[in-house]
């Protein structure tokens, strides 16, 4: 965790389009074959597929882009929503009409302020990684009363508030064309999250690339998305998501090598190859999430009892 905040004080972009391009694939290929060990924590032994169809959906609308723009968000939103149902409800009857119910609900709340922002670009994207990730965190730990885990708890906020306060400005940090390039379809989280901190006003989204905020959050980005990698590869004591057969093995890192293989060769032709697969390991690992969500509470209901 430290070495990677630390390395994301230096070369921020460079270690995300790393961490992205070689951590990213192996993870998503792990962690599917996990979720699906676990039946993904839903009620249903087939509700995944009802999960990956709406990210096809997603996939075919965010490279041919539909006249209404909101549709993306709202697939997204789709896809969380109807994961809690899957995870707490059994019964078909009740899930139908609570499907439905969500979809005029989604019908109302696509009209709130910066709907799009949160749903559509925050959501499976810094959410997911660090957010999700701290929760996940928090719940092994509280759940197996771990001192180790409640400090790594501890230092990945303490990693992530130190990107806002430690402003370095003498690292002479100079982003080259072809980085500018890579990182494109990633630069408007860039935008909108330095919006959000209020760190500067900024009027083009190329500014990302030039300004002391853009470096700030890029930072931040950066070690978020390189520690959701390590973090999950380190678990293997944990959730033992390397416990597969050698043949699903063998298969799963071949796929990985040809993913990197693809990155290395055209890294935004990597980006659009590896597009479904990562939208993907998002939403299947939506109902992990609310897992997580109820069991922090459940744990933290029985210590406020003294169990």
């Amino acid at each position: 965790m430290v070495v990677s905040c630390i390395v994301a004080f230096f070369i921020p972009f460079e270690l995300f389009l790393f961490s992205y391009g070689v951590l990213g694939p192996l993870h998503y290929l792990t962690e599917i074959g996990w979720l699906h060990k676990k039946n993904y924590f839903t009620k249903g032994k087939y509700d995944f597929i009802f999960l990956t169809v709406i990210c096809v959906a997603l996939f075919y609308y965010t490279f041919y882009p539909p006249k209404d723009h909101l549709l993306v968000a709202n697939l997204i939103a789709f896809a969380f929503f109807v994961s809690l149902i899957f995870v707490f409800i059994k019964d078909w009857l009740y899930r139908i009409v609570l499907v439905i119910l969500t979809v005029i609900a989604i019908g109302f709340i696509n009209n709130l302020n910066n709907y799009f922002i949160w749903l559509g670009i925050f959501l499976p994207t810094i959410i997911h990684v660090f957010i999700f990730t701290w929760l996940f965190m928090l719940y092994g730990v509280l759940k197996e009363k771990s001192v180790s885990g409640f400090l790594s708890v501890i230092v990945l906020i303490i990693c992530a508030a130190s990107f806002f306060v430690i402003q370095p400005s003498g690292l002479n940090y100079i982003v080259n064309d072809t980085i500018k390039i890579n990182y494109h379809m990633f630069d408007l989280l860039n935008f909108h999250l330095i919006n959000l901190f209020h760190l500067d006003s900024l009027t083009e989204v190329s500014d990302v690339f030039i300004t002391n905020s853009g470096f700030v959050i890029m930072r931040f980005v950066a070690f978020a998305y390189t520690y959701h990698y390590l973090n999950w590869f380190s678990k293997t004591s944990v959730i033992k998501w390397h416990q597969v057969p050698k043949k699903t093995l063998i298969i799963t890192l071949l796929v990985w090598l040809g993913s990197v293989a693809v990155y290395l060769y055209d890294y935004n032709l990597g980006i659009r190859t590896l597009f479904f697969l990562s939208f993907l390991h998002v939403f299947l690992e939506f109902p992990l999430n609310f897992v997580s969500f109820t069991g922090i509470g459940k744990e933290l209901a029985l210590m406020r009892k003294g169990k």
